[in-house]
């Protein structure tokens, strides 16, 4: 991007800077080192944009996933992000207590405008494949989502969705993974008994077993035999149910404490796992990677301009890794197709929760500064219990309106391309994911690092370092350990406006 002799002058200019204007501010503030960085064409010196960036929609795909934000794309009643005819959209992550209960909810919000389709939670001990009435399901049932024991509870949970709202009509999440392949037998035999064609069924069962030994715990069985389940039902639904992305691979590892940037190696691996056993069942690369989908487009750390990076350079790994290692030809298993960006909910506190707010604000402003629409969430409430209060809904859909109507961030698409900072950062993040896959691959593969432990440990120690900052103040969270005093609602004296009278 520059000739040898301009980067030798900028280099020359750079080191008076330092010498001079940088030393003297330095000296007057009586600090010996700068806190702040300041980015040039020397950290970016053999920057190729078309190799690097690329136009959006495009190889390598840094830019964006798509080549626009087509008109009438935006964010939706219901938590979707976009508004867009032909396109099926499943709502809000949603589900609690039992079966009626949420089909309640469901008509309740039905009611109140939502033109989206269910996004189960399912709470823990269906996840864990126990009846409610297990007695390892004390004190869980209906708690982090809804209980699902029967037929006739899925059958309860979709009666709302009818007419235009039809299960043809509409698309349909269900978080769940060891007994995924139960959930999804249920949900097209409520299908079928509505009569919708199994090829008209659109949505994503998560079915990802594998972050589940190291992010949430949520396993039955060893994951060998659990991956063989994937399999299957990669292949059935391939073959049965075309228009159903058949897995949702997540970034959970950063609620179990993984490092943000390395979560994202570890998600690849598993995805590689993940097209191995696809292609041991006889599926085509080609045929399977455009129906897989990565939880990759949220923001994954407080530090924005990090983020902005980490979505940027995931994009452009998934790319490389489709292409150059899964061999795949078909520019549709390219692309990152993940859900509507947010930001992790492990990055909310129960403290001040109303901080929560702005927290997600700027995760949403990271999300589109990296190219894609944002959407703001979860809930401020989320700590509290499961971020359900309408005034928090409200203020999470209007945020996402007034970044993309009001603020117009989307005008413009990864408007920090050819960003000094923002280039060498992306590059930098990208090395980390590369060599977090290379350091899996050496001890056998994501199954490998799951059964040795390798990855528990990793993650392990992440976590512990990461409490161990917060703990002692390195990792300063605004109202968790700093800032704590509240601010005083009358002053000292008491109210200034009686003392002026």
């Amino acid at each position: 991007m520059f000739s040898i002799d301009k980067l030798r002058e900028i280099e020359k200019k750079k080191k008076e800077w330092q010498e001079g204007t940088l030393k003297e501010s330095l000296k007057r503030f009586k600090a010996t080192e700068s806190p702040n960085r300041f980015y040039t064409p020397l950290d970016i010196p053999d920057f190729d944009f078309l190799e690097k960036v690329g136009f959006p929609g495009e190889y390598p795909y840094t830019a964006s996933t798509y080549p626009s934000m087509v008109p009438g794309t935006g964010p939706v009643k219901g938590g979707g992000p976009f508004a867009v005819a032909g396109l099926a959209r499943a709502g809000r992550y949603s589900g609690y207590a039992t079966a009626e209960d949420t089909r309640d909810y469901y008509k309740d919000m039905i009611a109140r405008g939502w033109r989206v389709g269910a996004n189960l939670a399912f709470d823990l001990p269906t996840q864990c494949g126990y009846d409610s009435d297990h007695p390892m399901a004390e004190g869980e049932v209906g708690k982090t989502g809804v209980a699902i024991n029967t037929l006739q509870d899925m059958e309860t949970i979709f009666e709302p969705f009818i007419g235009d709202l039809g299960l043809d009509r509409v698309a349909t999440n269900m978080n769940i993974n060891a007994p995924a392949i139960i959930m999804l037998s249920m949900f097209i035999t409520v299908a079928e008994k509505k009569g919708v064609p199994l090829n008209k069924l659109r949505g994503t069962p998560q079915n990802d077993i594998l972050k589940e030994y190291t992010g949430r715990g949520t396993y039955i069985f060893p994951p060998g035999p659990a991956l063989r389940l994937s399999r299957d039902s990669f292949v059935y639904l391939r073959k049965n149910v075309p228009s159903l992305n058949i897995i949702s691979i997540s970034a959970h590892f950063r609620d179990g404490g993984a490092d943000s940037v390395k979560s994202f190696g570890y998600q690849f691996s598993n995805a590689i796992a993940y097209a191995q056993v696809a292609q041991e069942g006889g599926l085509d690369v080609d045929d399977f990677l455009p129906y897989f989908t990565l939880g990759t487009g949220g923001c994954h750390t407080m530090e924005i301009l990090h983020a902005i990076a980490q979505i940027r350079a995931s994009r452009r790994v998934w790319a490389k890794l489709t292409r150059e290692r899964l061999k795949a030809k078909d520019p549709k298993s390219w692309i990152v197709r993940t859900i509507p960006g947010r930001l992790l909910a492990n990055l909310t506190t129960r403290q001040r929760p109303l901080n929560n707010f702005t927290r997600t604000v700027l995760g949403g402003v990271a999300i589109a500064l990296s190219g894609d629409v944002p959407a703001v969430g979860p809930g401020y409430d989320e700590p509290l219990g499961l971020g359900t209060s309408l005034e928090a809904q409200q203020l999470s859909e209007d945020a996402a309106r007034i970044l993309f109507h009001e603020a117009r961030l989307c005008d413009v698409i990864d408007p920090f391309a050819g960003s000094y900072y923002m280039e060498a950062l992306t590059n930098q993040v990208e090395e980390e994911i590369w060599k977090t896959i290379g350091r899996i691959d050496a001890v056998g593969g994501a199954v490998a690092a799951i059964e040795t432990g390798f990855l528990q440990r990793e993650i392990a120690q992440n976590a512990y370092k990461i409490q161990k900052e917060i703990e002692t103040g390195e990792r300063v969270i605004v109202g968790v350990n700093n800032s704590r005093s509240p601010i005083p609602m009358t002053p000292k004296g008491g109210s200034r406006l009686k003392k002026n009278r």
